[in-house]
């Protein structure tokens, strides 16, 4: 502070106090975001984000030292969108909305405490802290299909054949499966921030900055492809000794940094000096000739804002439903309920409110059609419904389910839920089953969420009409209802599950709703 230009003391002050203010309102998302960090390695990078971005304002201090701060209040509008930004991402329990209009915020109040033309000379340093912001896994199973794609086509051009089933896929030499830590987004999310800030330091044409942006996406997406063809080439011709286990995860990294390396090696040379400093205009108002009004209105405008939003949600919460659920099998007619699931495949649906995992058994004789429904209420991060880490099955675990396919199917109009999602899981690994074991078991998988006494299968669709149910006071009660039998029974074109689901999901929504409206009843 003794070093600090007088005018820049009190704009600071007001700056700091502010974005005190948004993380003690918003600490539940911050801690969320951080947390994320700490135990993701693929947001393990984030960690270095505020600091590189701290360093950027800090070679920028001789141009800002120059200005003279002034309160803009007209940025301060810019909080109530990402207000409801964050509004519908709580109410949805969905964490990159909310940590992206916290972030959004927490950049908002730089131009509106410091004014216009400081946080123009401090747009990317503000802009790079949005890397900070865990963003990108839904890109997971894509980029596993697409890494899986490359892999079978590059071994085959190789002259090695290949069956392929899925994300797993079998050589004469041995077995091999496509799982999360394959898929590159790692590598993907560091090299984007890492190109980006590489190209922000060396060029100073947009274009040629852009072009290397552009380098960095496809980069390591290639490199990734390659890394995995090399591995099960490495695996292939030393007779899996090599590239097995933990070492083709450090021959992974090896790889990758070489690409890095080159990459950055080959951009330098298109390097652009420095531009010269912009000239600082002359006239602005300085902060001693700012009335302290100025700063108290700006400051509490700041506080209503940013704290609406936190209001509108606890108001939500007080309206939703409350206790335990509790689920019972609905009693069908000519159907006997079970309380044993009908095979070892359990859904990679975590921490619902309740659940409940059974079949049913036909009373005159015939295969027996499983039921899950795993129900969620009062839903937040890490016990939501609709997530990348849930589904029919675990992507890090190493049990012998696997999906190998998927699709949708429709019912007619007066079934009620009309579209559902389709997919057949293989439960035996596909290095037992081309190894002449026994015929692994498969089953058709039929899924529907569930909310509010509507039926969807749109991940996006089925949050945000979530977050409206309960912005509107209706709860945020909501379930995947997954209806399943082994292939063979259930019949060409799925027709025992289509025949069970049209004659009984209303039974099945009607269960679910009762469950819904008892929780209503009940008092905080």
């Amino acid at each position: 502070m003794l070093n600090m230009p007088k005018p820049w003391r009190l704009p600071l002050l007001v700056l700091v106090l502010a974005w005190a203010l948004l993380a003690l309102i918003y600490h539940g998302t911050i801690g969320a975001m951080v947390s994320i960090w700490d135990r993701s390695e693929t947001f393990a990078h984030a960690w270095v984000v505020p600091p590189i971005s701290a360093w950027l304002v800090w070679r920028l201090r001789a141009e800002l030292a120059a200005l003279q701060p002034a309160p803009a209040p007209t940025w301060l509008w810019g909080l109530l969108p990402l207000g409801l930004l964050w509004l519908v991402g709580e109410l949805a329990a969905a964490n990159a909305p909310t940590q992206f209009a916290v972030m959004g915020m927490f950049v908002l109040l730089v131009p509106a405490m410091l004014g216009t033309e400081v946080a123009r000379r401090m747009a990317f340093p503000l802009g790079f802290l949005f890397f900070a912001v865990p963003f990108g896994d839904f890109l997971t199973p894509w980029l596993m299909d697409r890494t899986a794609d490359f892999t079978v086509l590059a071994v085959r051009a190789s002259g090695i054949p290949v069956f392929r089933e899925g994300l797993d896929f079998v050589i004469p030499s041995g077995s091999w499966s496509v799982v999360q830590a394959c898929s590159g987004i790692r590598y993907l999310m560091a090299s984007v921030m890492v190109g980006t800030l590489f190209a922000y330091l060396n060029y100073r044409s947009h274009t040629r900055r852009w072009l290397f942006v552009g380098v960095a996406i496809v980069t390591p997406l290639v490199a990734n492809w390659l890394r995995a063809y090399m591995i099960v080439m490495l695996g292939h011709l030393s007779g899996n000794t090599l590239a097995v286990g933990v070492d083709h995860l450090i021959y992974g990294w090896v790889f990758f940094g070489v690409i890095m390396l080159a990459m950055f090696m080959i951009g330098s040379r298109w390097a652009e000096p420095d531009a010269a400093p912009e000239a600082v205009p002359s006239g602005a108002p300085g902060a001693h000739g700012v009335p302290l009004s100025r700063w108290s209105v700006a400051i509490a405008a700041a506080s209503l804002l940013l704290a609406l939003p936190s209001v509108l949600r606890m108001h939500a919460n007080e309206r939703s439903a409350h206790g335990e659920p509790e689920l019972v099998a609905p009693q069908l007619q000519g159907w006997a309920w079970r309380a044993e699931p009908h095979s070892s495949w359990r859904p990679a649906f975590a921490n619902a409110a309740a659940t409940l995992h059974g079949r049913y058994e036909p009373d005159r004789g015939g295969d027996a059609i499983g039921v899950y429904i795993g129900y969620y209420r009062d839903q937040r991060p890490g016990r939501q419904l609709v997530t990348s880490v849930n589904g029919l099955v675990d992507g890090e675990a190493s049990g012998n389910w696997s999906r190998t396919g998927s699709a949708r199917a429709s019912l007619d109009a007066d079934a009620g839920a009309t579209d559902w999602r389709v997919a057949e899981l293989r439960g035996e690994a596909l290095s037992q089953v081309s190894g002449g074991g026994s015929l692994a078991p498969r089953l058709r998988v039929w899924q529907v969420y569930w909310i509010n006494g509507h039926a969807f299968t749109s991940d996006w669709r089925a949050k945000l009409y979530g977050a409206w149910c309960k912005l509107q006071g209706r709860g945020d009660d909501a379930a995947v209802v997954l209806v399943y039998a082994d292939k063979d029974g259930a019949g060409p074109d799925d027709a025992r599950l289509r025949a069970f689901l049209s004659a009984h999901w209303r039974t099945f929504h009607t269960a679910l709703s009762g469950v819904r409206d008892r929780g209503m009843l009940r008092q905080p």
